[in-house]
């Protein structure tokens, strides 16, 4: 999979994409299994200042992003494209107006060969950008950050991780909190030492039972659904079994 992220802050990216250090993504993208080109808009202006932002027309408090650097530069993603005969880049604009982020748009998302994110800024960008380029608008929540920076790197995160080859154990998506495997949340997880400050792992998975341990995993997953995000609950395929355990609890 191929990421461009179209920003004024190139630097922004540096620890997280390129130091191995730093997890499964940027091992991914050394390894060659992702690709990702941050491109800096001031590449794509003429004028001697470099500049990406402008005054809004009709007056207001702070600055615009103008429709020519991000033009220009996804003119040029979309004609190497084309040279490569690759497929065109989805065009994403992170945004508060749009799409709320989950994981199963993360999964479609996975499909893409190639995805363009263009990271605002300021007040905004030009409405004409959405018009000529724009394929949807992307948010992550409900709050307001200073730019789309941070939220490109969650979609590049989430997402990249659901590529083929980049998560050591391929199952592991499959199982996680939101997976469309059960939209349930993750049961809790225990490790070495068995007693800690005076907390135990329970015992049942300790037994060498596997099949009390799925039962237990299970269960938990639904506690904690139950409790902590019940409205999963109404998306979840659920057994029989499943609606006699959450009767109980309830």
């Amino acid at each position: 999979m191929f990421f461009d992220i179209l920003t004024i802050f190139e630097d922004f990216f540096d620890s997280s994409l390129k130091n191995q250090n730093c997890g499964v993504i940027s091992k991914a993208i050394c390894s060659g299994i992702l690709q990702v080109a941050v491109r800096n808009l001031r590449d794509y202006t003429h004028d001697r200042h470099r500049t990406t932002d402008d005054r809004p027309f009709g007056g207001g408090a702070g600055m615009v992003m103008k429709p020519e650097p991000l033009c220009n530069a996804l003119d040029e993603i979309k004609l190497e494209a084309q040279r490569a005969l690759a497929p065109e880049p989805l065009v994403v604009l992170l945004s508060p107006r749009g799409v709320t982020f989950n994981q199963k748009l993360a999964c479609e998302l996975a499909n893409f060969e190639h995805i363009c994110l263009i990271c605002g800024r300021y007040e905004g960008v030009d409405e004409r950008v959405r018009e000529l380029y724009v394929d949807f608008e992307l948010s992550i929540g409900d709050y307001v950050l200073s730019g789309g920076e941070a939220a490109a790197l969650v979609v590049v995160d989430a997402v990249g991780r659901l590529c083929k080859g980049v998560l050591g154990c391929e199952s592991s998506s499959k199982e996680e909190s939101f997976s469309q495997e059960h939209l349930l949340l993750e049961h809790p997880h225990y490790t070495r030492p068995r007693h800690f400050r005076g907390l135990n792992v329970p015992e049942v998975l300790l037994s060498g039972d596997h099949a009390r341990i799925q039962k237990w995993r299970r269960e938990e997953a639904l506690k904690l659904t139950a409790i902590k995000r019940p409205e999963l609950l109404e998306q979840a395929q659920l057994t029989e079994e499943d609606m006699a355990f959450l009767g109980k609890i309830r």
